[in-house]
């Protein structure tokens, strides 16, 4: 089957000025990751004027989140098929449309299909982000601060999630959570019809069947993983959908190997930083759940916060996080990648151990405070580090599917181990539960939690060796002393 795909994007003109690329990329991102956490406030509020069942209020959150992770790679290769400007202007127009229904539903079937569409959105919108970075901006100093400015904006849309949630439900009404998006999605819709131009179309075939088998494997696995929360793992609900995904994923490598244009082509993986970035994120997917979700259910479960003050108890952390962010990318050509992420793995063994110390008796300030501090100059030091390494050094013509890889393997690694942690932790809990103190049960069994995170940051510090000191592509000549540097120098 053939499909449409764009000249070598790194010669599509550009209209706009690169600040201006770089705050659409920024914006997208932000409104993206925004819309995983800013539904969790109002969704008794959901629940109460739509009338949904326990189990389909869920789907409120995971529809979007399923579909969000499930598609990425797919959204990815779009995006080098068909050009990279067209997908994130799919995107948005996909994601207003689907805000705007979403805000104006009046049956719990009609919210949920729109929380998928909106999920199909973001998977669309989130790889030519990083595409559109990617080539816009030339690789060192230029590229790193950008990718340092795309991943503060993840992680602060993240953050404002449960704030802006709190404020939006309280103020107005749930519905604005859903319709604040679309005036938004409206003026960047604009901004990227302005910024380039359309790049030569030429026909190439597609890969329908890895497609198929790729986007139905990881929906699939993480559908399963996403039913650990209310059913054993050992469960008829848990483990067919994943056996189901590890099969559909294992005939998408046999098909990618075999068709001549794959989705996801496997010689990416030849490349030594392009695996190991992504194989790191995967991992790293496990701390950034510990820090943001974790540790606001400690507050509010154990220290009894409301969900609008936990998220403002971690306002300093999101603050930190982006000045570190910011700054690590400055230092990302002069130290390198290895430095910066062992430096932030430190950071993450010394946070989690102090937050694993906190129990029902803690005060914010002294047990929550500095520890999550610490654990946020970590992330801020690791993440755009490793989204930059992981993008580096690939074609313009792979960027779309780089970009939709590595944030796969970060939320599929989310995935995974916010159902370890979940489970761990209430094995902890249930364990040591007391009547006399139940407060003190869930918090051994967080503090289980933030052990494991601990553990795996010294796992990621423990494969960041073997990133290559030198792109892998490039011959060593005498030449190579006055190159410019690279993030893995």
């Amino acid at each position: 089957m053939t499909s449409i795909r764009p000249e070598n994007p790194a010669t599509t003109p550009s209209a706009g000025p690169p600040w201006l690329v770089l705050a659409l990329a920024c914006a997208c991102q932000f409104m993206v990751v925004l819309d995983v956490s800013i539904v969790n406030v109002a969704l008794p509020s959901v629940q109460r004027d739509l009338g949904f069942t326990d189990t389909g209020l869920a789907w409120v959150v995971n529809g979007y989140v399923l579909t969000f992770a499930g598609f990425m790679l797919l959204g990815g290769r779009a995006a080098d098929l068909f050009g990279h400007r067209r997908m994130l202007v799919a995107g948005l127009g996909l994601f207003s449309l689907a805000s705007l229904a979403a805000g104006l539903a009046h049956t719990p079937e009609l919210l949920v299909g729109a929380r998928v569409a909106q999920g199909l959105g973001g998977a669309m919108l989130a790889p030519a982000t990083l595409a559109v970075i990617n080539i816009r901006f030339p690789e060192g100093k230029e590229r790193a601060r950008a990718f340092g400015a795309w991943s503060s904006a993840g992680g602060v849309g993240g953050m404002v999630g449960a704030v802006a949630g709190g404020v939006l439900t309280s103020g107005l009404s749930w519905r604005w959570v859903f319709l604040i998006n679309v005036p938004i999605g409206i003026v960047l819709l604009l901004v990227a019809t302005s910024l380039t131009a359309a790049p030569a179309l030429r026909r190439e075939s597609l890969d329908l069947l890895g497609a198929i088998t790729g986007t139905a494997g990881l929906a699939s696995l993480i559908y399963g993983v996403m039913q650990t929360a209310n059913h054993a793992w050992g469960s008829p609900r848990v483990m067919p959908p994943i056996l189901a995904g590890v099969v559909l994923l294992a005939v998408f490598l046999v098909v990618e190997k075999r068709v001549a244009a794959p989705m996801m082509p496997l010689r990416l993986f030849r490349n030594r930083t392009v695996a190991v970035s992504n194989a790191m994120l995967l991992l790293f997917g496990g701390i950034a759940i510990a820090m943001w979700f974790f540790s606001s259910l400690f507050m509010q479960n154990v220290l009894q916060y409301s969900a609008l003050d936990a998220g403002l108890g971690q306002t300093p952390a999101a603050v930190v996080f982006v000045v570190v962010a910011r700054f690590a990318t400055g230092r990302l050509l002069q130290s390198g990648a290895r430095v910066l992420i062992v430096t932030g793995c430190a950071c993450f063994v010394a946070g989690f151990a102090w937050l694993s110390q906190a129990d029902a008796d803690s005060h914010y300030a002294a047990s929550v405070l500095g520890p999550t501090l610490l654990v946020a100059i970590g992330i801020g030091l690791v993440f755009p580090t490793l989204m930059a390494s992981a993008t580096a050094d690939v074609s313009p013509g792979d960027a779309g599917i780089v970009g939709g890889l590595a944030n796969t393997a970060s939320q599929v690694g989310g995935s995974i181990a916010l159902a370890v942690y979940a489970t761990a932790a209430a094995t902890r809990a249930a364990a040591n539960h007391s009547a006399s103190a139940p407060l003190d049960a869930l918090a051994s069994g967080y503090a289980l939690v933030f052990g494991i995170a601990a553990g795996v940051a010294l796992t990621i510090a423990a494969v960041s060796p073997l990133l290559p000191t030198r792109r892998r592509n490039r011959p060593t000549t005498p030449h190579d002393a006055h190159r410019p540097p690279t993030i893995l120098d």
